[in-house]
């Protein structure tokens, strides 16, 4: 008789490759599928009806410790979010609630051209803030150290992260607007080849955000080279989603041909209403350079509103020479002026300051600001918006997060449809309680995934439940060299998802971002139960996972 750890019983199963789906039961041993058997005569729900079912002898013959009446839900793997920042939340706190609880099993961090390392000078000065905030004491340098801490912590689902360009560039040139001589590049070089030998997916950027923006295509040509194979990518925070978006998407396209490397564009949107129409061309774009043999991938959350730092707004000069020399400049009158003629000759229309809304700060003095509209906020205080986002960013000493709303939701849903596009919920890991339950974060950290499944897939009938299935495994797993997960079938990891279709739905709202999904049954990460009926259980089975999908050499 055959022992198993966990045995999912009779359950509609989705395996992730894009094949219709069959009732089996699933056996667990370890941290792996035992087996995937399926039952004779088996009719696939309406919604995948017309397709041959699959049937295959029912196996026997074995004792399970834990067992998943699985009957009428759907199971599925684990889901894989594709762009995550949870370097600094998964020190503070490794249960990543947030994230179980919506079916993620497996993160990519270091995206936007942060990542947990290197930190070198300025790099790791610019992130001490960020590591005081969350009560994190420990410092390091380079992957191989940060991946020992947070193996030590333990963490409660599968990380893998992207070296960015932005820490790799700060380590070595700070936060300069300029073109780094031939022996920084060399630097910055060795850089990105220690990320790759420390287990480095791939190498980000995040040309929005300094130091990235000060970088030339030439400069991130000469670095997307050092990670030019088959298993590692570049993906981009671009240096536009709205007026220079095609601009943008050219730039891209141009690294993935001239490094040869895969190229994948994070969060695509066409942001400002005035850019909706760019999508057409966006798309083409696309198209065309993957035909031409350019292998060209994206990810996008399922909301029309985005979320970053609240300084985006200013000017991109503003900041050089790093969060000091910017918060100078905001106390200087004669360039105060300056910085507010440009952000009203860029939006002078009033009505962009009620779509942009507050979404944390530091001091408790401002606290009643989350969550309100810089227009509220104008109000309440008597200023101007423009004056209103100056005081708040003083006060706060920049460190202040916002939401943009801006989007169109039919380009949403196009961008949803691209067989190439995958999901990425853009957020860190936090939970219900404790030092990351903090602010009012964009609803995505807890919404993302039983949003696109719930309403997208079921509801609007964007597209079948199995292609939305494997649109959050396997095409991800492939996409990022992600090996033995994103898929059922004897010998993968045993990262598995039991969800009830009919009732899979975001419930995270902007006014309340951290209430849990409902229809997320049971979440298995690595074999170990992480959600159970619908709790978190407190398991910590993640792994650290390298280039190939398996554990850094040097752990």
């Amino acid at each position: 008789m055959e022992k198993l750890d966990l045995l999912i019983k009779g359950g509609t199963v989705y395996d992730g490759t894009g094949a219709e789906p069959f009732e089996a039961d699933i056996g667990v041993a370890g941290d792996k599928i035992a087996f995937v058997c399926q039952k004779i005569g088996f009719n696939p729900p309406q919604a995948e009806r017309g397709l041959s079912s699959a049937s295959r002898p029912r196996r026997q013959g074995f004792k399970a410790e834990k067992t998943i009446d699985a009957k009428g839900l759907a199971v599925s793997p684990g889901f894989i979010d594709t762009h995550a920042h949870s370097e600094f939340t998964l020190l503070a706190d490794p249960r990543a609630e947030g994230k179980l609880l919506q079916g993620i099993t497996t993160e990519i961090n270091g995206n936007c051209g942060l990542s947990a390392a290197p930190l070198y000078g300025k790099a790791l000065e610019h992130r001490e803030k960020d590591l005081a905030e969350l009560g994190i004491k420990e410092r390091w340098s380079t992957f191989e150290e940060y991946f020992r801490i947070l193996e030590k912590k333990g963490i409660a689902l599968n990380f893998l992260t992207l070296a960015g360009h932005g820490n790799i560039r700060a380590s070595v040139i700070g936060y300069k607007d300029k073109k780094p001589v031939i022996a920084e590049l060399k630097k910055m070089q060795a850089l990105s080849q220690k990320a790759i030998d420390a287990g480095a997916i791939g190498l980000s950027t995040g040309l929005i955000y300094p130091p990235g923006i000060y970088s030339d295509t030439d400069e991130l040509v000469s670095l997307a080279k050092s990670f030019s194979n088959d298993r590692l990518i570049y993906t981009s925070h671009m240096r536009s989603e709205g007026k220079g978006l095609i601009e943008s998407i050219k730039e891209v396209i141009r690294i993935g041909k001239e490094a040869n490397i895969k190229v994948h564009i994070s969060h695509i949107k066409t942001s400002g209403k005035e850019n909706w129409d760019k999508i057409d061309e966006a798309i083409s774009l696309i198209n065309n350079a993957r035909k031409r043999g350019v292998k060209v991938s994206c990810d996008r959350y399922p909301y029309t509103a985005s979320s970053t730092d609240l300084d985006t707004i200013l000017p991109s000069w503003t900041y050089e020479g790093g969060a000091e020399e910017e918060l100078r400049r905001l106390k200087s009158s004669q360039v105060l002026e300056k910085i507010k003629k440009e952000i009203l000759h860029g939006h002078p229309d009033n009505d962009y300051w009620t779509k942009v809304s507050v979404s944390s700060v530091s001091s408790q003095k401002n606290k009643w600001m989350e969550g309100k509209t810089l227009s509220y906020i104008s109000r309440k205080i008597n200023k101007s918006p423009v004056d209103a986002l100056f005081k708040i960013l003083i006060e706060e000493k920049l460190r202040a997060g916002a939401i943009f709303s801006s989007m169109s939701e039919d380009n949403l849903r196009r961008f949803l449809s691209l067989p190439y596009a995958m999901i990425g919920s853009d957020s860190s890991a936090r939970s219900m309680s404790g030092i990351t339950y903090d602010g009012k974060p964009h609803p995505r950290g807890f919404g993302s995934f039983p949003r696109f499944l719930g309403k997208y897939v079921r509801d609007n009938k964007l597209m079948s439940m199995t292609s939305a299935v494997h649109k959050i495994t396997m095409l991800p797993a492939r996409t990022f060299g992600i090996n033995g997960r994103g898929v059922l079938k004897k010998g993968a990891f045993a990262d598995i998802v039991v969800f009830d279709p009919e009732r899979i739905i975001d419930r995270a709202t902007f006014d309340k971002p951290f209430l849990k999904s409902k229809g997320i049954n049971y979440v298995i990460v690595n074999g170990s139960p992480a959600i159970w009926k619908g709790n978190f259980t407190g398991a910590a089975a993640g792994k650290i996972l390298g280039g190939k999908g398996c554990l850094p050499k040097k752990l």
